[in-house]
């Protein structure tokens, strides 16, 4: 008579929540992750374990090939698919691209949302948790600058509009990250971002914060500083100020105008700058007396055009998302 195989018995931690699981050592990963997706409803491909002896394998192959034996204890990481907006588990990387370039396309003009009831997009493409760090000075005043993003009128715009949902945005501690101004893990799973000064003696200014935050939400849906995430990043800076200029001015919808068809993202959020007149007197893009009113914003343009490729290129390079593991 043959003795039965014994069970493998392994806990699985995700965000603070244990799961016991049992399972043959014949199982294989692919219905390992099945079970996994049904105790924590992390959709399989976002899943990643975390345990010591790790073998990296195709879903074919048994629990016990990868390294994994009874006892053991695995950290399971990975958004859940509320967080991800609602996205189906089965959606594919190609799929979800040609969906999200189908939403840009869509320029239709977007009413200003008056004062009222929170809809059910509110409730889903919002932050579902604000955490300021407990172990740095006054941590209250970092909850409210983070609620203050969270519930800025602007960003919450944009995020019902590209359908962004965050788990938990939190911030980074100068002293254990401090060339970082901005992380995104896991395409939104959390966004970490830089609130206080090096000295810990205040809090960065909160149209600075607020840029990076707008970068960071842009890597929820690109990965690396390529041509597509300069090209979302620039259009949700361009919707911020958008947003703002028509609220100030009481319009009832957000539109074009400026200088007629622009020919990029970064040049139509320029001339959100240039129409305001925002540039340096004596500085570059100075206007001289005789320059004509055309000539006056055209320098006004280039300028500010410079100044913000080149504010892009220092979040670039102190963003620590492209790449993150």
């Amino acid at each position: 008579m043959q003795s039965k195989t014994p069970s493998i018995h392994l806990t699985f931690t995700h965000r603070g929540a244990t799961h016991p699981l049992s399972l043959l050592p014949e199982s294989t990963l692919a219905y390992l992750q099945e079970r996994l997706e049904e105790l924590t409803a992390v959709p399989q491909e976002n899943q990643k374990l975390l345990y010591k002896g790790k073998k990296t394998l195709g879903p074919d192959a048994t629990i016990s090939d990868a390294g994994l034996k009874d006892g053991m204890k695995v950290q399971l990481i990975g958004p859940t698919a509320e967080e991800l907006g609602g996205l189906k588990a089965t959606e594919s990387e190609h799929q979800r691209k040609e969906r999200i370039l189908r939403e840009r396309a869509q320029r239709a003009p977007v009413k200003v949302r008056s004062t009222g009831p929170s809809s059910s997009t509110d409730s889903q493409y919002t932050f579902h948790r604000i955490e300021p760090l407990p172990h740095l000075p006054n941590p209250e005043s970092a909850r409210n600058l983070l609620t203050k993003l969270a519930n800025d009128p602007a960003i919450r715009h944009v995020m019902r509009k590209h359908q962004f949902s965050v788990g938990v945005l939190t911030e980074l501690a100068p002293h254990e990250q401090p060339h970082l101004l901005g992380l995104n893990v896991n395409a939104g799973q959390a966004i970490k971002l830089r609130l206080r000064t090096d000295r810990y003696d205040g809090f960065r200014l909160f149209t600075e914060v607020r840029r990076v935050l707008c970068h960071e939400l842009t890597h929820n849906v690109w990965g690396d500083h390529d041509n597509n995430f300069k090209e979302l990043n620039s259009t949700l800076n361009k919707e911020v100020a958008e947003f703002e200029r028509a609220q100030a001015a009481g319009a009832h919808q957000l539109g074009g105008g400026g200088f007629g068809p622009p020919q990029s993202a970064l040049e139509a959020e320029a001339q959100e700058y240039a129409l305001g007149g925002s540039y340096t007197l004596g500085g570059p893009g100075a206007s001289s007396p005789g320059d004509s009113p055309e000539e006056r914003r055209r320098k006004v343009l280039e300028a500010t055009m410079n100044r913000l490729r080149k504010e892009e290129e220092e979040l670039e390079d102190r963003c620590g998302t492209a790449g993150h593991p």
